[in-house]
């Protein structure tokens, strides 16, 4: 099997470096050392995936700018066939109701807790491989 491949998409490198550093090389010992693909732009990772990018699941930024997660979200669940698990990071616990409504899986709430976030992320990259093989 190949390495799962995992989308980070915040226009904050900052972010992108903090989600990545908790999602380290390999999320749990049942699971096989992923890929992380970082991307700052919506329009990037659009092009990414009709390209025919891969992704087993996507990690999006809902206050990223100018285009939030939370939208390109639902356009994602909307596009693509079996989309892959999106866990969607959002700044205040208030913000869950437009988490459900981007259709997301999962909500990780700022600032990320890396043992949470790590545990979201396995969990979601699970159901998504055992689904998949």
């Amino acid at each position: 099997m190949s390495a799962p491949i995992v989308i980070v998409y915040s226009d904050d490198s900052s972010t992108r470096e903090v989600i990545t550093g908790s999602l380290g090389k390999r999320l749990s010992p049942h699971l096989p050392e992923h890929e992380i693909k970082e991307f700052a732009t919506a329009p990037a990772l659009r092009l990414y995936l009709d390209q025919g990018g891969k992704a087993d699941l996507f990690i999006l930024d809902g206050e990223a700018v100018p285009e939030g997660g939370m939208g390109v979200a639902r356009q994602l669940k909307d596009e693509i066939f079996n989309c892959p698990p999106v866990l969607l990071i959002v700044a205040r616990r208030e913000d869950n109701w437009l988490a459900s409504w981007s259709r997301a899986e999962d909500v990780a709430i700022q600032p990320i807790d890396p043992f949470t976030f790590g545990k979201k992320a396995a969990d979601l990259l699970s159901a998504r491989i055992s689904t998949n093989h």
